[in-house]
């Protein structure tokens, strides 16, 4: 692959910060977007620009017809058995609150146990405890290591038939580690639990399969894979998805509203209510016709070959502490710590040398106190990355300890 070639498609990353030229490395928190992705929002601005499913007239049409093909590209680009199972959202945070307020309000009750790990972002963690709180169900958790993996014996142990739903990250934000995601869903199926998967980090980086997973539902952020902001999906199996009931009210969403009274579409449209994203959801379609074209499989290697590479060299920076898996797999991230710099400072330092970075909590506060940091320095790639970009970060930390110290 012609990576450089490829880079060029970014027209975000062609300019200079702080008189250097911009190295991206916060592609986590949010990737950029190709030309590809930007020429097809404007072109839905500039020529179809129309609500969907809503009227008879040339330009809804167009503009239903663009929205609901982008559904069966996200349904083939995860694997799914039918579109009908890909549910529009605005990211990883409302899929999983939509689960919570749906399925979770209507089976969890008191003495139920929601399972989740220690490595989970807020957003996998906040709307169970807030579920919690209204269900009388018990939150449990699975440990994390010293290496960044989970705690086998935990799982041996708190993973059993009390355990209605287990939810848990494929691969986490702060740590790079890759979670064995289909042994983990096979497991959570043997004692009867239904599973969530936060592919955030996941979906955009490796080949999914939600069907070879084994998860019943899947979330992700279009953000984070090329797409517009405010645009993500939601997958659950068609079993569970037909017995839930809605979680917004209002227009697309039913078959029939009476004033005593109303009943709701099938899904996916049923949890789907009011005017969509709709030009969010043809960027996503557009991202995913991008992505496929570079191959999957082509990132998920390039992906690898970078964060090998990243954490080798950063190893040889005096005094650094990188939290994760120190070999074998892992997602492309690197998160660190010094103790001579808060991670701010740091990311400052970075930043007044045109390399852009994420330092703090990363929403993983209390996997912060696990590892007793206030914080850490995150270096994030994605495929428009390349090995001189990592160099020349390692560059920097070595003169950001110069200055520090």
């Amino acid at each position: 692959m012609d990576w450089h070639r490829i880079r060029s498609d970014f027209p975000v990353l062609d300019q200079q910060v702080h008189g250097h030229p911009l190295v991206y490395l916060d592609s986590a928190a949010s990737s950029q977007k190709p030309r590809a992705v930007i020429n097809t929002l404007s072109h839905y601005y500039e020529r179809d620009n129309a609500n969907v499913h809503r009227a008879l007239h040339e330009l809804s049409n167009r503009a239903t017809e663009a929205f609901e093909a982008a559904r069966k590209k996200v349904a083939r680009f995860v694997g799914a058995a039918s579109e009908d199972e890909i549910i529009f959202t605005r990211g990883t945070t409302e899929g999983i609150n939509l689960v919570a307020n749906t399925w979770g309000a209507q089976n969890l009750k008191a003495g139920d146990v929601i399972l989740y790990t220690g490595m989970e972002h807020h957003s996998n963690l906040v709307p169970w405890q807030l579920l919690a709180q209204r269900t009388g169900a018990t939150l449990k958790h699975i440990p994390v290591l010293d290496d960044g993996t989970l705690d086998p014996a935990s799982i041996d142990t708190l993973l059993n038939e009390q355990v209605k739903l287990f939810a848990f990250v494929h691969i986490s934000n702060s740590l790079g580690t890759i979670n064995p995601a289909k042994e983990l869903c096979a497991r959570a199926k043997a004692v009867g639990a239904v599973t969530l998967l936060d592919g955030a980090q996941s979906v955009g980086h490796l080949p999914i399969d939600v069907q070879d997973l084994g998860c019943d539902f899947l979330v992700f952020s279009g953000h984070k894979m090329c797409a517009p902001t405010g645009i993500g999906g939601l997958y659950g199996r068609m079993e569970l998805l037909e017995r839930m009931l809605p979680w917004h009210g209002g227009g697309e969403m039913i078959a029939e509203v009476r004033l005593d009274g109303s009943t709701y579409k099938q899904p996916p449209h049923r949890f789907e209510a009011g005017t969509p994203d709709i030009a969010g959801v043809i960027g996503l379609g557009a991202a995913i016709d991008y992505l496929e074209a570079v191959g999957m499989e082509n990132i998920h290697r390039h992906d690898a070959n970078l964060s090998h590479y990243a954490v080798q060299q950063m190893r040889e920076v005096p005094d650094i502490r990188i939290l994760g898996p120190q070999s074998g797999p892992r997602g492309s991230l690197v998160a660190f710590h010094f103790d001579w710099a808060h991670p701010h400072d740091l990311v400052e330092f970075a930043n007044s040398h045109g390399i852009a970075m994420r330092g703090g909590h990363h929403c993983t506060m209390p996997l912060m106190k696990r590892f007793k940091v206030p914080g850490t320095t995150r270096a994030s790639f994605y495929f428009y990355n390349t090995i001189d970009e990592i160099n020349r970060l390692v560059e920097v930390l070595h003169a950001a300890r110069k200055f520090f110290t």
